[in-house]
């Protein structure tokens, strides 16, 4: 999630039609468990992770929220390739562990409602109820399963009521690990002759370091490995607890976000240590000033940005984005989506909630407030709408 003021490039290319499919690059759940760290080091490949800069990315850019997810399944690799097919500037990633310590990518460890977990009669016993960040959870989770578990499930369409559409694709795609994804964007890469930059998330960090999983060490080694380690990388690590992004700090160079929800709400790093802040506090020029003493940018939730009334209608902007970018810091601010329902109430189209409203008249607002991209569930209208923004 970005904010920007500086100059603009000129406008970029949009493909055109999209490919429905993907390869899994002969990928196996044996080939990644089997992986280590003798010689592979992708630095000098062409395509891989070097030789860009995070302030080089078109303005406003585009960031292909969990892959391609108002199209296809999240978080699996026919999403992050249709994404990448669409001109998405840089593809989403969540990642959670495997009970055996592997960073696969889910938006949460609790897969019950994006995969076919419940279906498969042998991993009943699993099924559980947890509390993860404060929160009562019942379901199946991920640090319950080994990698070699997980590759038998398949992906399904997260919010079916919303997207049945998607539905078409349930159960083409199996769970994709980190170290997937960074060999797939390689390969990506040295057939398009530039890096393919990813946008990677951890999640629920603090509960993790708590069960003996963290997150960020086994992140970093895989940074490293693959040449995305250093400032100048195709990657941007993000995390909701701003803890997370620190520790990051301290073991790679690679560009770095902290993500902010609700005004009122607390990172749970910050509870779970006492620390009375809340997100509120972190949007003041003092708690812009921390965060940028650690990161490179921020991601709110648009509502920091512009605010709603009690219609579900645009309000007033708030100061965050010149707040930020006093102190140097880009904002990627989330989530872009075409359908009625989740767009501001004055850009709504018809009386039914899954029906697209005008999204282009959403991003030309948001964009109007000098935001240096955002996080869009639909590339291609979110590359039409950033065209516009650089033409006008």
């Amino acid at each position: 999630m970005t904010e920007r003021t500086r100059k603009s490039p000129g406008r970029r290319a949009l493909l055109g039609a999209a490919v429905l499919g993907t390869t899994t690059l002969g990928l196996s759940a044996a080939g990644t468990a089997a992986a280590d760290d003798r010689g592979h080091d992708s630095r000098e490949a062409k395509g891989s992770g070097a030789g860009r800069r995070l302030r080089d990315l078109p303005v406003p850019t585009v960031v292909g929220h969990r892959g391609a997810s108002g199209y296809r399944p999240e978080h699996t690799l026919g999403s992050y390739q249709l994404a990448l097919d669409l001109g998405a500037d840089i593809v989403e990633q969540d990642l959670v562990p495997t009970k055996d310590g592997h960073l696969v990518c889910r938006h949460e460890n609790d897969i019950t409602g994006t995969t076919d977990v419940a279906s498969h009669p042998e991993f009943a016993g699993r099924k559980t109820t947890k509390t993860v960040d404060g929160v009562p959870l019942t379901g199946w989770f991920t640090e319950d399963f080994t990698l070699a578990e997980l590759k038998t499930l398949r992906a399904v369409e997260r919010i079916p009521g919303n997207r049945q559409k998607n539905t078409l694709y349930d159960g083409r795609w199996e769970i994709p690990t980190f170290e997937e994804v960074l060999r797939w964007a390689d390969a990506e890469g040295r057939k398009r002759g530039k890096p393919v930059w990813l946008y990677t998330e951890t999640k629920h960090p603090s509960y993790f370091r708590g069960l003996g999983l963290a997150l960020e060490e086994p992140l970093a080694k895989l940074l490293r490995r693959y040449g995305r380690d250093r400032a100048d990388a195709a990657l941007i690590l993000q995390s909701f607890e701003p803890d997370s992004v620190r520790r990051l700090s301290g073991l790679v160079s690679t560009p770095r976000i902290v993500l902010l929800a609700g005004a009122s709400s607390r990172p749970w790093d910050f509870t779970a240590a006492g620390d009375p802040r809340t997100v509120a506090d972190l949007v003041t020029p003092a708690g812009l000033k921390w965060i940028a003493s650690f990161a490179q940018g921020i991601g709110p939730t648009l509502d920091l940005v512009i605010p709603r009334d009690s219609a579900g209608r645009l309000a007033a902007p708030t100061t965050l984005v010149r707040d930020a970018h006093a102190q140097g810091l880009l904002l990627h601010p989330y989530t872009m989506r075409n359908e009625n329902t989740f767009l501001p109430a004055e850009f709504r189209r018809g009386t039914d909630p899954n029906a697209y409203g005008d999204a282009f008249g959403a991003f030309r607002a948001y964009f109007a407030t000098g935001i240096d991209g955002v996080f869009s569930d639909n590339a291609d209208t979110a590359l039409l709408a950033a065209a516009d923004a650089r033409r006008a």
